[in-house]
């Protein structure tokens, strides 16, 4: 369970804001909106995290900052030496000088060895530090071992590369190949990882769990991507097929058939005798195709599914039942979480408040992210709907 995360002079961000959903201890434990942030522990947060505002508000630039982490984390070694890091600092002239910063607080296993169910687990924090030139400046990741409830730094690097750790990340071993295929460009769990690190393979493996629809770096032929996705994986195929009708009531199924540059997706339509191409689907049913994997693998895995503007593509109708299979302990036995942008404001009709977050953008153009809880005086029976087209909350084009 993710709970904070900190970005400052990321895209429009150019002054640190901090999301923190940590619902209030008198918040009432509304049935599926909430989980604790570990097993044990008596912090909550939503499960649903819903982005609100006008168009370049910043909505996808706080997206965009989760995807960024986690990728830096995942496949950062990955990129070439000396390329420069796929993201871009607040365009001004300060801004481009100046550091960018970013930091998330989320649940980690005490043991990263230990598999089991019932594992235990602990707060845990990652940092980064990225200079002028992209290269990173400081890098550190921090836990709370519940032994002692005290701040355990697990590893730290500085500008140079040189990397410090605590005897409980157990670096010892790999300290020599670490100082020799590190780079200013990736990331010590990335790079760790490919040494076969225990406790930083543990982490890498958080970070694949982390499914986003908005591409850290750019990739062509997405489409055809998807169909090879469903071709090798029939249970998903399966498993799209029993949702795709509530999406579009014309689809019956998806088939996939073997073309002569690959497999191809073939759909069969309530009325039509014969089955029709994907070319000749809707945007939307084409959009839900691409998503749906994120959805399915992050509800399965317990990960983050990290949706742009995924009521594009969504119904307004079909939307909310989306979000149920987010509170449904059936379907989401494992507490995923959903972030996603939203245009659609009636979607606020079928949220709480800690599920709200708002992006506005001062004249200067830098982007401002607050909680609809952080307002005061909201009640929750409030007609969230109606009171933020009313302008009450801000975040709301100014027209005219």
């Amino acid at each position: 369970m993710l709970y904070e995360l900190e970005i400052e002079n990321f895209y429009s961000i150019r002054d640190a804001q901090l999301i923190d959903l940590r619902v209030a201890a008198n918040a009432p434990d509304l049935p599926g909106r909430f989980a604790p942030l570990w097993a044990g522990s008596k912090d909550r947060a939503p499960k649903v995290v819903a982005i609100f505002g006008p168009n370049a508000s910043g909505k996808s630039t706080v997206l965009r900052a989760l995807s960024f982490i986690a990728w830096f984390v995942r496949d950062s070694f990955s990129i070439a030496p000396g390329a420069r890091l796929p993201f871009e600092k607040f365009n001004s002239v300060g801004g481009r000088e100046d550091v960018t910063r970013l930091a998330v607080s989320l649940a980690g296993l005490v043991d990263p060895a230990d598999s089991s169910e019932d594992a235990l687990q602990c707060r845990y924090q990652y940092e980064l530090e990225i200079g002028r030139d992209h290269t990173v400046l400081g890098e550190a990741m921090y836990y709370w071992p519940p032994d002692t409830g005290r701040k355990v730094r697990l590893f730290d690097r500085d500008a140079d590369g040189k990397v410090t750790a605590a005897s409980a990340f157990g670096l010892s071993g790999f300290r020599q190949a670490l100082e020799k295929v590190l780079r200013p460009n990736a990331s010590v769990i990335s790079t760790l990882a490919q040494l076969k690190h225990p406790f930083a393979t543990s982490i890498w493996e958080a970070a694949t769990t982390v499914f986003s629809n908005i591409l850290i770096e750019r990739t062509d032929g997405i489409e055809e991507q998807m169909v090879r996705l469903y071709a090798d994986n029939p249970a998903l195929v399966q498993a799209l097929n029993r949702e795709i009708e509530r999406i579009d009531l014309g689809i019956r199924s998806m088939k996939l058939e073997m073309g002569a540059n690959g497999p191809i997706a073939l759909f069969a339509h309530e009325g039509h005798d014969g089955l029709v191409p994907l070319v000749l689907e809707s945007h939307g049913t084409r959009t839900f195709l691409k998503l749906y994997p994120y959805l399915l693998r992050a509800l399965e895995t317990g990960g983050i599914a990290v949706m742009d503007e995924l009521d594009s593509a969504i119904h307004p109708l079909v939307l909310p039942e989306i979000l149920r299979w987010f509170y449904d302990p059936l379907r989401n036995p494992h507490d995923a979480q959903l972030w996603m942008t939203c245009h659609n404001a009636s979607l606020l009709e079928d949220l709480v408040k800690e599920e709200v977050i708002f992006c506005a953008k001062t004249h200067e153009g830098r982007s401002e992210v607050y909680g609809l809880s952080e307002i005061q005086a909201v009640r929750r029976d409030d007609n969230y709907y109606r009171k933020y087209l009313g302008g009450t909350y801000g975040a709301v084009p100014q027209i005219g």
